[in-house]
């Protein structure tokens, strides 16, 4: 029993998970022509949510705050429009197989800096 968990763990931790690119987010938008576009909303909630909870905690461990929300609500029906002008005012950055996650960090970085 001990030696199937001890495999089951080292499965857990040598597999590699991947950031979903631009490329494949495009991807998942046309995959469905009626769903496609609420799979992006969903996911770009998501990574909106990810990248909140990992700011908090990072300035809860007494680190340097990535952006700084303070108490500003965001609605997260926001997100696809924080990604979309991020893609659009800085379209020669963004590469097709950058991550999701870059473009909605900076997107945050930008519109809650740190001062």
């Amino acid at each position: 029993m001990l030696a199937v968990v001890v495999i089951a763990i080292n499965l857990v931790l040598t597999t590699s998970v991947s950031a979903m690119s631009l490329r494949e987010l495009r991807q998942l938008e046309r995959s469905n022509a009626k769903q496609g576009e609420w799979y992006v909303q969903y996911y770009l909630i998501g990574v909106l949510e990810g990248l909140q909870e990992a700011n908090a905690t990072t300035v809860r461990q007494g680190g340097q705050a990535l952006f700084c929300q303070n108490d500003k609500r965001l609605d997260t029906t926001q997100a696809k429009k924080m990604f979309d002008a991020e893609r659009k005012l800085n379209a020669d950055l963004y590469e097709a197989d950058m991550p999701v996650q870059l473009v909605m960090l900076n997107a945050m970085a930008s519109i809650y800096p740190c001062k």
